[in-house]
């Protein structure tokens, strides 16, 4: 798979770039989008000039504190909450409030028994962070049940050694340097 003229990469499993461009439906919304294809919003994640409208996660340039909030699942969960707050601020006749990010830290893992942790308070990698990032991701799962299944899932690949492909395609495509 060739990647630019000056870079090449060998792999043994299919490679993916989700999340580079934002949705299709911000060019309903009729606003100017940045080269991502977000939408800038107002300090309160409304349109600028629509502010019956609140567009958060992926779709949002947003800012706090005069720094882009990142495009992860933390920042879209609590964008997604403040947005609830102010359609009520709305009805109860309650002036709006600019959206303020927290970040609570950041998980990654990049394989069996290897993650890192970093929190303002701490950081941890190896073995503890990958239990960690575990952990985490199943609790914040909507639902016991789909925690519970998740967890399953995720117990028999660890036990089998089974690599799971998450690839979603509309079509069979086929790798040209084969």
């Amino acid at each position: 798979m060739r990647c630019t003229s000056a870079m090449s990469v060998s792999r043994a499993a299919p490679c993916s770039g989700p999340g580079n461009t934002g949705s299709p439906l911000a060019r309903f919304l009729g606003e100017p989008l940045d080269r991502a294809g977000r939408v800038k919003v107002a300090p309160d994640l409304s349109l600028p000039n629509r502010k019956e409208v609140f567009v958060v996660g992926d779709l949002a340039l947003a800012y706090s504190r005069t720094q882009p909030v990142p495009g992860v699942a933390p920042a879209a969960i609590q964008e997604g909450t403040h947005a609830a707050k102010m359609i009520l601020r709305d009805l109860r006749g309650q002036p709006r409030e600019p959206f303020v990010y927290w970040n609570k830290g950041n998980l990654a893992t990049i394989g069996r028994h290897k993650a890192i942790a970093e929190f303002p308070w701490f950081s941890v990698s190896g073995y503890v962070a990958w239990w960690l990032w575990l952990f985490v991701h199943i609790l914040y799962l909507a639902g016991f049940r789909n925690r519970l299944i998740v967890a399953i899932e995720w117990g028999y690949a660890y036990f089998t050694y089974q690599r799971g492909a998450r690839v979603i395609t509309a079509h069979a495509a086929q790798d040209p340097d084969g």
